[in-house]
């Protein structure tokens, strides 16, 4: 019954999560305006917005126009429902748990955003690190995950002005191999960017849902989610080797955060 209950509420805020995944990157209202086909911008009908079932039964496309509805919608439905489920199966069905969950269902719609416009906007981040802290059964709890928060964006950000630096400072030396009497007081180094400040603030969620020792091991789980990927686009154009990390980070966060408890026992028995 509980479970049930966990995958009806999923579904609903999923229903949500696809606004806001249309929405926000394109500056729009996810609270006014009415839901309406994007191509005849026909409003929608109640019964046209019952998540999945619409879908299923409008066969995909829209009731006006019968255009191609995405198949995103559904599925951001039924991933939000997952995750209500298996929170709520670790769980059962609390405050705590629901502010976990919706942690989750905010680095989902961060991770479609980045896949899909390669941007993370703060807007959503900060819901996700706001929902991270508050999951917590605890007073001291909450202060730990906000020391954990806190922990982790520093990190970070000590992380990427040391990567930045770096790359920066090798373009410079291999820049000086060409210098010229005529141009040695001319730099035009550019400075190079290692990390994104979206992806500091995901850390951020991470450290406080997590805490250190777990989330390092998140970190180290996306890089290997994301290796494969990152090989397969060696041979192809630079922009087509900008790889969005966020989702690798937010589907490392969800593994880890659903195996805490083996995880730990495993490295408490071999370390």
């Amino acid at each position: 019954m509980e479970l049930g209950i966990a995958f009806v509420l999923g579904i609903l805020f999923g229903s949500f999560l696809n606004v806001v995944i249309l929405r926000i990157p394109k500056g729009e209202s996810v609270v006014f305006d009415a839901s309406h086909c994007p191509a005849c911008n026909e409003k929608l009908k109640p019964w046209h917005n019952i998540p999945l079932f619409s879908w299923i039964f409008l066969t995909g496309k829209c009731a006006y126009c019968k255009s191609h509805i995405s198949i995103q919608y559904p599925l951001i439905e039924l991933l939000s429902g997952f995750i209500f489920v298996i929170l709520a199966n670790k769980f059962g069905l609390n405050l705590p748990a629901f502010f976990i969950a919706m942690s989750f269902l905010m680095l989902l719609a961060l991770s479609v955003i980045d896949f899909r416009y390669k941007m993370v906007p703060d807007s959503l981040n900060l819901l996700a690190i706001f929902f991270a802290i508050l999951g917590a059964w605890s007073v001291q709890g909450f202060v730990l995950n906000l020391e954990n928060a806190l922990l982790f964006a520093g990190g970070f950000t000590l992380l990427r002005f040391a990567l930045s630096y770096y790359l920066t400072s090798s373009v410079f030396r291999a820049g000086l191999k060409t210098k010229t009497s005529w141009n040695k007081h001319y730099d035009r180094t550019p400075f190079i960017e290692a990390m994104g400040e979206g992806d500091i603030m995901v850390a951020a969620a991470m450290g406080a849902l997590l805490g250190v020792k777990l989330g390092l091991i998140a970190i180290f789980l996306s890089a290997l989610l994301a290796l494969p990927v990152m090989l397969l686009l060696l041979n192809k154009s630079k922009e087509e080797q900008r790889v969005p990390f966020v989702p690798f980070l937010a589907l490392a966060t969800f593994i880890v955060y659903v195996y805490d408890s083996q995880i730990l026992r495993y490295i408490e028995a071999n370390y």
